[in-house]
């Protein structure tokens, strides 16, 4: 079915062996599921020891990167990861066969989730068994919001290879799309101490409700309307990044 040119729908006979393919080129990649299982256990390593003396900032600072690391890393592999299937051929030779556009979005989509979900959970028990995290809200949740923050960088990240001829502009595309994400989600500001224009601005960023819900998170021991909502958000966004994506799937790089 399609709508306006957006493609909806996938096909399980296509889309599982898709799926199997890329997991299988995963895992004969060691540099990247170094880079998926390692960067972020380091990264929050490096975080605990910055603040060694301050247990209760590490516990804030922790729990929120425990969600922004997984979605940089995701952006990044699958931007670049995607160009390589132009740029070798490998998505003009699909596109030869039954697979459309929504079945090797959605593929790599899964695929790169399981890996997410693995990450964030290794991410997670090395922040609460070896450093010491405490959170209100149980592991459970960090590990959910983690893996929905990185489904959105996987996302965002098929989305922007369309935009890109090179792994070079691959890369440049992470400071456009991450970094002001980063620095809107309030992090490093409460977003209703900022200015009404950077307010609005960083409603409609994804990562923001990413964010606010891994705070909740640390805040409560059930969980709230305010975090399924946010979950609720970050999912929609994940599955329009994709479905746009889809659409914008080109075979090759000209």
């Amino acid at each position: 079915m399609t709508v306006q040119g957006l493609e909806i729908g996938t096909r399980p006979h296509i889309l599982l062996p898709t799926v199997k393919r890329i997991l299988l080129q995963l895992r004969h990649d060691r540099r990247t599921i170094g880079m998926i299982l390692g960067v972020p256990v380091m990264l929050i390593a490096l975080l605990y020891f910055m603040f060694e003396n301050e247990p209760g900032r590490f516990n804030q600072v922790a729990l929120v990167m425990l969600a922004v690391f997984p979605f940089v890393i995701m952006f990044l592999l699958t931007s670049i990861a995607m160009l390589r299937e132009r740029t070798s051929g490998t998505l003009e030779r699909l596109m030869t066969t039954p697979t459309r556009g929504v079945d090797l979005l959605f593929a790599y989509g899964i695929a790169f989730g399981l890996a997410a979900a693995i990450q964030a959970g290794l991410a997670s028990a090395c922040a609460y068994w070896l450093f010491g995290l405490a959170t209100a809200g149980g592991a459970g949740y960090v590990v959910l919001v983690a893996v929905l923050t990185a489904l959105l960088g996987v996302g965002l990240g098929l989305l922007c290879s369309a935009f890109a001829r090179t792994e070079f502009q691959a890369v440049q595309l992470l400071p456009i799309v991450v970094i002001p994400q980063i620095l809107l989600c309030g992090l490093f500001v409460p977003r209703p101490s900022m200015a009404t224009w950077l307010q609005v601005l960083s409603d409609v960023l994804p990562l923001s409700y990413a964010v606010q819900a891994s705070q909740e998170v640390g805040l409560h021991d059930s969980p709230t309307g305010l975090l399924w909502r946010d979950l609720g958000i970050v999912f929609g966004c994940v599955i329009l990044a994709l479905s746009f994506a889809s659409a914008t799937l080109r075979r090759k790089t000209e």
